[in-house]
């Protein structure tokens, strides 16, 4: 019975390792798919033993699986693996540069759907409306909603 229980524990041991494990170091790997398969057998094998140790043992992982992500969160490990870099940049609006229906720009890459215009002196994004325009392509603006400017090639009488 004793050597029973020392597998018992060992194996629950290893599931809250394996469970904090994906939690907090490797999301998205084998780790927590393992670690709850090991945890299921560990409290179907517990019950097997008898409903008592089946219950301290569920009761017991559990306590120690919520103290291991709290002493997690709060410890200094967390905190070098966490960015501290604040972002304080913001996506202009094309409205906000100033561009307008009918302006004129010229592409300066292959719109294949989206690609890059100068319109106004401004390099933005611009999403061609008539398929493919090829680069250094003189074209006039249509629509301006947002962050998207809608061109479309310049006939050659338009001036």
């Amino acid at each position: 019975m004793t050597v029973e229980l020392i597998y018992l524990a060992l194996a629950m041991i290893v599931a809250i390792i394996l469970g904090l494990t994906e939690l907090f170091l490797l999301p998205g790997t084998i780790a927590g798919i393992a670690g709850s398969i090991l945890a299921a057998g560990g409290l179907y094998y517990a019950y097997g033993i008898s409903l008592l140790v089946g219950n301290i043992t569920l009761v017991s992982s559990a306590i120690v699986f919520i103290v291991g992500i709290v002493w997690f969160m709060h410890s200094r490990s967390i905190n070098k693996m966490a960015l501290h870099a604040d972002v304080d940049s913001r996506l202009e609006s094309s409205k906000d540069l100033g561009i307008q229906v009918g302006d004129r720009g010229i592409t300066l890459s292959r719109l294949a759907s989206i690609g890059k215009a100068r319109i106004g002196g401004r390099v933005v994004e611009a999403q061609s409306d008539a398929g493919l325009i090829d680069e250094n392509t003189p074209v006039v603006v249509v629509q301006v909603t947002g962050c998207n400017v809608v061109v479309h090639p310049q006939k050659s009488d338009q001036k």
